[in-house]
């Protein structure tokens, strides 16, 4: 059985006991976190949402709080002695799917 979840602007396909890498979500490790916009459901039998499936939610546990890899952006205008270096790096969250429920 698998679901598709939206969450943070993005979509996943998640299953149990995978574990996926979300936006940044409130809560400490270990905490409980339940996903509420579930938009498909597959398996034995399919299930397509309107956008979303009414009481269908996937229910996840925060592993860690982090933050990933610099991303280093460079911006240089010639002739003008003028240049501009920043790093930014995106915080995230790594859960792991306890389960999917439907109805």
């Amino acid at each position: 059985m698998y679901a598709i979840i939206k969450t943070g602007g993005k979509q996943f396909k998640v299953e149990e006991g995978q574990e996926i890498f979300v936006e940044k979500l409130d809560g400490e490790s270990g905490d409980t976190v339940t996903f509420g916009e579930v938009l498909f459901v597959g398996g034995d039998s399919t299930v397509v949402g309107s956008p979303f499936i009414e009481g269908a939610s996937v229910e996840a546990i925060i592993e860690k709080q982090g933050r990933g890899k610099k991303v280093t952006t460079y911006k240089y205008r010639r002739r003008k002695d003028s240049h501009n270096k920043q790093g930014h790096r995106q915080p995230y969250t790594k859960v792991t799917i306890k389960s999917i429920k439907t109805n």
